[in-house]
């Protein structure tokens, strides 16, 4: 398991339990990409068992950056992302592993649109997010039905063969693209979802969904 971190320390002691409860991942690994707040200080504190790493970013690159760190470092064949905040619940875990009980199961998305159990999204990402999982659609003849979820379980074996560069956000776009033109399933789950605003360190912005529609273009047309 890969949890990239950036300034969360509201919510990083909570996320932790979550995780350790469910009593399923065999390593966990936190990235902390260069925060400046107490995060780094906590993540010491966490670090209590021997299946928790902490590798830190001495400056903050981005999430696709940490993810990257995070599965070079990783030694497990399947990981699951799982971001440092409270939108996504640790609870899901068995849902999004079970179909790898399956050996052709390839990749697990968990996906929000498909589940009723979630709060009412703020308008503009749920827009955004609809839009660039309909292009997604579009540009790859895919059906999928939540692209940017951040719920993202795969093989490391696959990821490797992916050469992702991304730094940011665009972390999304560029993961679902190359798996796509590369003719690989990705299986969605429905799961529950528990959105934050800015107020709440929301952190994704409105111009990172410019950012992924030139990533999807970009690879689909000059991949």
């Amino acid at each position: 398991m890969i949890v990239p971190i950036y300034n969360e320390e509201r919510t990083i002691r909570t996320i932790h339990e979550a995780i350790l409860s469910t009593g399923i991942p065999t390593e966990i690994i936190y990235v902390d990409d260069g925060s400046t707040d107490r995060t780094p200080k906590i993540l010491t504190e966490i670090k209590d068992r021997e299946f928790v790493q902490v590798i830190s970013h001495p400056v903050n690159l981005g999430k696709g950056s940490a993810i990257r760190t995070g599965v070079d470092k990783s030694s497990g064949d399947i990981i699951i992302l799982q971001d440092a905040d409270l939108e996504y619940d640790p609870r899901e875990y068995s849902k999004l592993l079970a179909p790898f009980k399956d050996s052709s199961t390839q990749i697990v998305y968990g996906a929000r649109f498909k589940s009723h159990a979630h709060r009412p999204f703020y308008l503009p990402h749920y827009i955004a997010n609809r839009l660039l999982t309909f292009l997604t659609n579009l540009l790859f003849r895919s059906h999928l039905n939540d692209m940017e979820t951040g719920y993202k379980v795969f093989k490391r074996s696959i990821f490797n063969q992916l050469n992702i560069n991304s730094s940011g956000f665009e972390f999304e776009p560029e993961f679902t693209a190359k798996l796509l033109i590369r003719g690989y399933q990705i299986t969605e789950i429905p799961i529950s979802f528990n959105p934050r605003n800015y107020k709440q360190g929301k952190k994704i912005k409105l111009k990172d969904a410019a950012k992924a529609v030139f990533t999807l273009i970009r690879i689909r047309f000059w991949n």
